[in-house]
């Protein structure tokens, strides 16, 4: 006999109609953008440092973490406030979907546990796009020759999956469900303790040994627990700490590129040049003339 199978018709809270830019800015602490209004949804998110976002005459302090939103047609600006050199995700959209209005105005601190994310979106960005470097006046991003697979639809379901995400964050109470929360946070408590480690000796040449000593856990465990948490590796988590770093150095400085290498403990200027480039697609040199040919 023939069973039979109820099929259910998916309902689509929120939907992505299309992507218009993906930005990741790195601004001076003394950046000042010009004020904008256009026709689709923008996601302002500070990744590190602070910025100072304005809409409709009102400015609001964005620091780490801190996202606003910016509905279609709102009148709205982006600086820093001069101490902090903010790095910035922007990503905007445009949506049919009636549920969008719940952004209205919107200003969140994003859970930590959605910035896999965010860094993917931004990921899958670079193999689909040919993005210059932080251009905050792009208004159309061209496919690179040979994009990833999948990568524009890739991008649509995380944007979503994100934005569903924060929309439950903001509507429910965590005691809904916390079935997963304890062993969620044990993960993310030992990912802090290594990211306050690596930070705090960034300049270092650290090896997993050193910092399985000083954190009392064994390896297989530290990599686990990172891995789950963050969605990297310990060391490669620990080398996009120092490019990054080394990327401040080069916008706000003048030391030489060898000064920089051996600040943050590279083996060699030819190895963190190597590295940097990897890491950015750009060598040090060429991202300081870019960055010094936009003052």
């Amino acid at each position: 006999m023939r069973t039979q199978y109820y099929k259910h018709k998916i309902e689509n809270l929120l939907v992505i109609n299309k992507i218009v830019t993906i930005h990741y800015l790195e601004f001076d602490k003394d950046y000042v953008g010009k004020e904008e209004f256009h026709d689709f949804w923008e996601l302002v998110y500070v990744d590190k440092g602070e910025a100072v976002a304005s809409a409709n005459g009102k400015e609001y302090t964005l620091r780490a973490g801190e996202a606003i939103f910016h509905q279609p047609n709102e009148r709205h600006a982006l600086r820093a406030n001069g101490r902090l050199a903010p790095n910035v995700i922007i990503v905007s959209f445009t949506t049919k979907s009636e549920s969008v209005g719940f952004f209205t105005e919107k200003r969140i601190t994003l859970d930590k546990r959605l910035l896999p994310f965010m860094y993917t979106i931004i990921d899958e960005s670079k193999k689909t796009f040919d993005l210059p470097y932080s251009d905050p006046a792009l208004k159309k991003m061209p496919l690179l020759e040979k994009p990833t697979l999948g990568g524009r639809q890739l991008i649509k379901n995380l944007l979503e999956v994100l934005l569903i995400n924060i929309m439950r964050d903001e509507t429910e109470t965590r005691s809904e469900n916390t079935t997963f929360l304890p062993k969620e946070e044990m993960e993310s408590q030992v990912a802090k303790r290594v990211m306050a480690y690596l930070q705090e000796h960034i300049r270092d040449d650290i090896q997993i040994a050193d910092l399985c000593h000083a954190l009392h856990y064994n390896k297989s465990h530290l990599f686990a627990q990172f891995k789950r948490a963050t969605g990297r590796s310990i060391m490669s988590y620990f080398t996009l700490l120092k490019i990054d770093a080394a990327k401040k150095d080069l916008r706000q400085s003048d030391m030489s590129v060898a000064q920089i290498a051996a600040l943050y403990a590279f083996d060699s200027p030819n190895y963190f040049s190597k590295t940097f480039k990897k890491y950015t697609r750009y060598t040090p040199t060429s991202y300081r003339k870019i960055h010094k040919a936009k003052k």
